[in-house]
């Protein structure tokens, strides 16, 4: 493929990092590079506790355990999102109540949200498609009124901002995604981001197999030991070092991705003027990370068209999630109501390609292909 969906971008330091941790002589999660990144994400957005994860995947699912999800718990998440924003609640014994998206953009539409709520409703969880912040103002106001906990699914979301705060700090607890597909990746790997500060120390144990495992190394008990449930969520201070070399050259990593996404944009827009498929929107309270570069066609068979003449040109463009709510698994659990938008952006949705490396003839390429169709 001339011109792949994907291609991870290295720095150029990662390997000198990664042979640190070697030579440090502690290649075990919770080391020196382990601790720089959390402080980096701490320090940077004002998170009150940052802790690495293997996945964004773990982060929710020690967001499922902090935020004390019993069976027969409702959790109310977007139908168009991937598995794991459901997933991670779903395995302790949740409900999901699927909600639909907003008509502008795929995000949680949350002016539908409070009639989703019953006495058996415990999480909200917000996913910030594309980057692209939700209303969080109207979800915060709905959770302090409910009584309900607010995970920010902020997988696509680094770097990114609501009204100027960044997102991730808003609800109580989030999850970050590092996947290579992502703009700082570390090959597989995440971060869950703690707001309230009642569930720090508690984190800290789920995080290290339900021991006290990071006081004591801290010196701040004399021995550890089980204290409660969890698992092996931190990841290894090789994946960690990797990651490290990815956050030194965050600004140039934004920069360059935001510049792609302009030129998608000024090229594609007297085609979306005309009528042949919806720009991504960015509302005023959001900012833009250039995670991803969408278009939402008419129908699925333009969509069709359009994947199939790009892969004609060697140009891979690919489709995103199936709607969760009529996916094989939850279709007989869910409840039967229509979600209209969130199947329209499943049937409708192309990304194209975007990755640091591209070249903007490429982004060229790439539109004049689209633009004779």
């Amino acid at each position: 493929m001339k011109i792949p969906f994907n291609s991870p971008h290295l720095t150029g330091k990662e390997a000198h990092y990664m042979y640190q941790a070697v030579n440090n002589g502690k290649l075990s999660g919770n080391g020196e590079f382990t601790k720089r990144c959390q402080s980096f994400f701490e320090d940077k957005y004002g998170f009150k506790k940052c802790l690495l994860t293997t996945s964004c995947t773990d982060a929710l699912e020690m967001c499922a355990i902090l935020c004390g999800i019993q069976p027969g718990d409702e959790v109310i998440v977007p139908s168009y999102t991937f598995v794991s924003s459901a997933l991670a609640f779903v395995r302790a014994g949740a409900k999901i109540v699927f909600a639909d998206s907003m008509k502008r953009n795929p995000n949680i539409d949350a002016e539908q949200i409070e009639a989703l709520i019953t006495p058996k409703t415990k999480v909200v969880v917000p996913v910030h498609y594309a980057g692209v912040a939700c209303d969080m103002d109207r979800i915060m106001e709905l959770a302090n009124r409910h009584n309900l906990m607010v995970v920010e699914d902020a997988a696509q979301a680094i770097d990114s901002y609501y009204k100027g705060r960044p997102l991730g700090t808003i609800g109580h607890l989030s999850a970050f995604s590092f996947h290579e597909t992502k703009n700082i990746i570390s090959g597989e790997g995440g971060m869950l981001g703690i707001n309230d500060e009642r569930f720090i120390r508690r984190a800290e144990i789920i995080w290290e197999k339900g021991t006290n495992r990071a006081e004591f190394f801290r010196g701040e008990v004399n021995k550890y030991g089980w204290c409660d449930i969890g698992s092996s969520f931190l990841p290894s201070e090789v994946v960690a070092a990797f990651l490290w070399a990815q956050l030194e050259d965050m600004k140039n990593i934004q920069n360059k991705r935001k510049l792609l996404w302009d030129k998608y944009y000024e090229l594609l827009r007297p085609l979306a003027e005309q009528g042949f498929f919806r720009l991504p929107d960015v509302p005023d309270y959001a900012t833009n990370n250039a995670h991803m570069f969408y278009l939402v066609c008419n129908s699925l068979n333009e969509r069709t068209d359009m994947i199939k003449k790009l892969k004609e040109n060697d140009i891979l463009a690919v489709f995103h999630y199936l709607s969760l709510h009529s996916s094989e698994f939850y279709k007989d659990k869910h409840d039967g109501r229509s979600l209209p938008e969130c199947d329209r952006y499943a049937d409708c949705l192309v990304r194209l390609p975007m990755y640091y490396d591209l070249k903007e003839s490429d982004v060229e390429d790439i539109c004049q292909v689209i633009k004779i169709g």
